[in-house]
Formats: structure tokens, sequence, C-alpha cells
């Protein structure tokens, strides 16, 4: 075997070195990109649950320093129960053999984590409405919170106390989420009282027509 010989068979395993090395580095910086997307992640799974954290104890912070007299937190607590009954009230009608299942509002919130029919149905709901879910974590943070002392006024107690309870809201209220909640709450329940208003006027002129005629 001559030189020239020997010098290339050194030079080809050298090349193979090189390449086991390369293809061992190109292992590694796979491994090390691995590692640093599913770090990156974490990192912005943690940085989510920070804020929402950080998001509930503001909210918290809103709820538990309200200014409010207790005729004006009655008043708020009024829409608020009101909206949450009507929103279990409505899912129970698309699930009618779900009712015992679903006693209560909370049993919603909760089984619908695990249960997709619900969890539909649940969000169609909320469309319906017009309400998001941080609406309803609003609403459900005042309910706990004021639940135990505030009292329920009907709608023409509440007109006679406050005639713009939007203003009183957004004037008073400075946390955005419970603002847009509560705010939203008064939407759909005025909603609904105009809508039956509505309805109840149209009935009473078709009972009128007939004996108008006769």
């Amino acid at each position: 075997m001559n030189n020239e010989t020997t010098t290339l068979i050194s030079l080809k395993e050298a090349m193979k070195r090189v390449d086991h090395k390369l293809q061992a580095l190109e292992a590694q910086f796979k491994e090390l990109d691995f590692t640093k997307d599913n770090l990156t992640q974490k990192f912005e799974h943690h940085s989510k649950t920070l804020a929402n954290q950080a998001a509930q104890d503001e909210l918290w912070t809103a709820v538990l320093s309200f200014k409010f007299t207790p005729m004006e937190l009655n008043i708020l607590y009024s829409y608020v129960i009101e909206v949450l009954i009507r929103l279990h009230t409505r899912v129970l009608e698309k699930l009618p053999d779900l009712m015992r299942g679903l006693p209560t509002l909370a049993s919603i919130l909760r089984r619908k984590v695990k249960n997709k029919r619900i969890r539909v149905v649940w969000e169609s709901v909320l469309e319906e409405h017009g309400m998001q879910e941080g609406d309803i974590t609003a609403l459900c943070t005042f309910f706990v919170a004021h639940g135990n002392k505030a009292e329920h006024y009907i709608a023409k107690v509440r007109q006679m106390y406050i005639k713009d309870v939007n203003f009183m809201i957004t004037n008073m209220v400075k946390n955005q989420a419970l603002q847009d909640g509560l705010l939203k709450a008064v939407q759909v329940i005025e909603k609904g009282k105009a809508v039956r208003a509505s309805e109840e006027q149209k009935s009473s002129l078709e009972e009128l027509i007939p004996s108008a005629k006769s």
C-alpha cells in the first residue's frame, strides 16, 4: 500500500469522523430546540396562569371594595341574580333530560368542563344573550361576595330608586371586567323586559280587535 492510498484512507476515515460529529451535533441541536420549545410553552402557560390569577385578584378586590349604598348594592344584585337565573333556566330548556343533574348554575359551570353536550348548549345560551365567559366570572364573583347580605328588588322598585343604572355602574365600577359584566346583566334583563312588554301589548291589541269588529 503506497503513501497515496494510505492518505486517501486516512482522509475518508477523518471525513467519517467529522460526519459522525456533525450528526451528533445535529441531534443535540434538535434536542435543544425541543427543550427550548418545551420551556417556551411552559413559560407561556405560566405567564397566562399568572395573568389570570392577577385578573382574578383585581376582580375580587374591585368587588369587595364597592362604595355603593345598601340600596344600590341591592339593585345591582337584583340584576345579577335575575340574569344568572335566566341563563340557568335557558340551559334547562335546551337540556330537559338533564334537569335533575343540573339543579344550579354552579352545576352547569362545573359539569360543562367535561361534558361536551352541556358545554355546547352553555356556549349557545351565552351567545343568545350576547355574553361571554368573562361576564359570567364577574357576575358569579359579585354573587359570591354579596349574595348572602343583598336583597332582591323587583323592576318597579329598582326604577323608583335609580333612573339610570348604567350611569351608576359606569361611574362607580372601575374594574373593566366587572363593569362589562354588570352592564351586560342590565342590558339582558332590560331587553327581556321590553320584549315581554311588547308581547303583552300585542296580545292586548289582539283581544281588542275582535270586540271592535263585533
